[in-house]
C-alpha cells in the first residue's frame, strides 16, 4: 500500500482498530475520497462488546454521513424517571431519544466498509514516518504505508502509547455494572412500571439506571427486546485489585474481559443489590444470566495529532459513560478529521485543523463526566458561588436526569 510522492492516486488512509472509531474514520474518509484500509488486532469480528448505547444527533449526523442504514436504529423513549427505595416515581422529565446497541452501531457501520478493506488479526508493532509518508509494521511482518495513520484502538491505545506512553487511564474511584435481561422473563409489574422509560435509582455514592434496547438480532418486537440494566458502584483500589482476578487466579490489569468476572464476585452484587435496589431494579438484575463489570477511568491526550498520526475517539479522550457519547465522540472526530484534511490543500494544515477544533471538545466531555461522576464519590459541603451552584445541578436529581447521557454541554456559553 505503498504511494509515490507527488502522485495523481488517491490519499490512502491506515486505520488502526476495527471498532466504532476505526469504522467512522474508514467510511467518512472514504467518503472524502480517501483510500483506506483497517487493521484489526482481534482475529475475528468485534460482536457483543457492550449492551445499551443513547444516541444524540451528533452521532445520528455521522451515521447519516457514513451512509449507514437508519431503519429501525432502535428504541425510543419518552420520559426519566427517578424511583425512591420502594419503586415510586419521585421525578420525572420528559426527554425523547433513541436507545440502542452497540451491536447494531457495529453492524450498520460495519456494512459501509468495503469487501477486502476491512483486516483481522493485525498486530501493530511500530509505526515509521517520513516527510512523505507513514508506515505500520504489523507483528506479522508486513508493512503498510500511506499518507496519514489514524490511531482509533481505544482507550488502551496501542498508537498512542507509542507517542504518548505517559498518559494512561486513572481510576476514578467506581465502577460500573451492567446485564441485559430478556423483556419475556420480567413482570408485569415491573414491566409496567419502568420497561418502557430511561429509570433511574440515585441513592448517595450509586446511579442505578437502565432503558429498553432491542432484542438479539435487533428483534424490535414487543415482548422480543431487553433491558439494558446499569449500576454504577463505587470500589476502593484495593477491592477493585481482587475483582479482576478471575477463576484461574489470574489478574487482568485496567478491566476483566465480561465473561472472565468470578461467580462469588456476581453473588456478592446480586446479595448487596436484593435489599437496596427498588423492587424493579431489583426484579430485573435476578432476570440477568451473567452481570459484568468495567472499571471507570478518566484519559485526555494534550496532543492528537502527531506528524502524519492522528489519534480519535478513546485513544484520545475518555469521557466517563455517564455522558453517553463515547461513540458519538468517535464519529464526530472521525467527521472533523475527514472535512479538515478535504478542506485544506496540506495535508499538516487539515491535521493540525483537526486538533485545534477537536481537542477542546475532547476536553469539555471529560469535564463533563468528572462533573457527573461527582455524585459517585462526593458528598461534602458545596462552597460558595459559583462552585455551589455546580455542586447543587450535579448533585440533585432532577440535574443528573437533565445532564446524563446528553449532549447539551456542548452547545452551552
Amino acid at each position: 500500500m505503498t504511494r509515490t510522492s507527488g502522485s495523481s492516486s488517491p490519499r490512502r488512509a491506515i486505520v488502526i482498530g476495527g471498532s466504532m472509531s476505526g469504522l467512522f474514520a474508514a467510511s467518512l474518509l472514504r467518503k472524502a475520497g480517501w483510500e483506506t484500509d483497517i487493521y484489526e488486532r482481534s482475529d475475528v469480528e468485534l460482536r457483543g462488546r457492550g449492551a445499551g448505547i443513547v444516541t444524540h444527533p451528533d452521532l445520528i449526523q455521522s451515521l447519516e454521513r457514513s451512509g449507514a442504514q437508519l431503519t429501525d436504529l432502535g428504541v425510543t423513549v419518552h420520559e426519566r424517571v427517578a424511583l425512591d427505595s420502594e419503586g415510586n416515581v419521585i421525578e420525572r422529565l420528559p426527554y425523547e431519544q433513541i436507545v440502542t446497541s452497540w451491536d447494531r452501531l457495529h453492524q450498520i457501520v460495519r456494512a459501509t466498509i468495503p469487501h477486502g478493506t476491512h483486516h483481522l488479526g493485525y498486530n501493530l508493532k511500530t509505526i515509521e514516518q517520513t516527510a512523505d509518508s507513514v508506515t505500520a509494521i504489523f507483528e506479522n511482518g508486513e508493512r503498510v504505508t500511506g499518507d496519514i495513520l489514524v490511531g482509533a484502538d481505544g482507550f488502551r491505545s496501542v498508537v498512542r502509547n507509542m507517542f504518548a506512553p505517559e498518559i494512561q487511564p486513572t481510576y476514578a474511584g467506581y465502577v460500573v455494572w451492567r446485564g441485559l435481561a430478556d423483556e419475556g422473563l420480567i413482570s408485569k409489574g415491573a414491566h409496567e412500571a419502568i420497561f418502557d422509560k430511561f429509570a433511574f435509582f440515585l441513592p448517595p455514592h450509586n446511579k442505578n439506571i437502565g432503558y429498553p434496547i432491542a432484542g438479539p438480532d435487533n428483534d424490535l418486537r414487543p415482548g422480543h427486546r431487553r433491558w439494558n440494566w446499569v449500576w454504577y458502584r463505587a470500589v476502593a483500589q484495593a477491592e477493585l485489585n481482587e475483582m479482576l482476578v478471575d477463576e484461574d487466579g489470574v489478574h487482568h490489569a485496567v478491566s476483566i474481559p465480561p465473561p472472565k468476572v468470578r461467580g462469588d464476585v456476581i453473588a456478592r452484587l446480586k446479595e448487596d443489590a436484593r435489599n437496596f435496589l427498588p423492587p424493579p431494579m431489583w426484579e430485573i438484575l435476578s432476570r440477568v444470566s451473567k452481570p459484568f463489570f468495567t472499571p471507570i477511568y478518566d484519559l485526555l491526550v494534550d496532543r492528537m495529532v502527531y506528524g502524519r498520526v492522528a489519534l480519535i475517539g478513546d485513544a484520545a479522550a475518555v469521557a466517563r459513560p455517564h455522558v453517553g457519547m463515547g461513540i458519538a465522540k468517535a464519529g464526530t472526530d472521525a467527521e472533523v478529521l475527514a472535512d479538515a484534511l478535504s478542506i485544506s490543500p496540506d495535508l499538516f494544515e487539515g491535521l493540525a485543523q483537526f486538533e485545534r477544533e477537536r481537542l477542546p471538545i475532547a476536553g469539555k466531555a471529560v469535564a463533563q463526566g468528572r462533573s457527573l461522576g461527582e455524585y459517585m464519590l462526593e458528598q461534602g459541603s458545596p462552597g460558595e458561588g459559583a462552585k455551589s451552584e455546580h455542586w447543587r445541578e450535579f448533585h440533585s436529581i432532577p440535574g443528573i436526569l437533565k445532564h446524563t447521557a446528553s449532549s447539551a454541554f456542548l452547545y452551552s456559553a
